[in-house]
């Protein structure tokens, strides 16, 4: 069975993020947490997608 919520290093990550577009003044748009894929996704702005994996890694698009 899947977990229903994020990871502590998913967590931390999602921090960071969130520091990173508060200091650059972008608004973050949405977050989510994926259940299915255990995802984490932030969309900062209009452009920018942030998907935080299990382990706490972040892909940029």
């Amino acid at each position: 069975m899947k977990p229903l919520h994020p990871t502590i290093e998913q967590l931390e990550t999602f921090y960071r993020v969130c520091v990173r577009a508060s200091n650059l003044l972008k608004t973050i748009e949405l977050t989510r947490y994926d259940t299915r894929s255990q995802r984490i996704v932030v969309l900062i702005g209009e452009t920018i997608q942030v998907e935080i994996l299990s382990n706490g890694e972040e892909l940029i698009q």
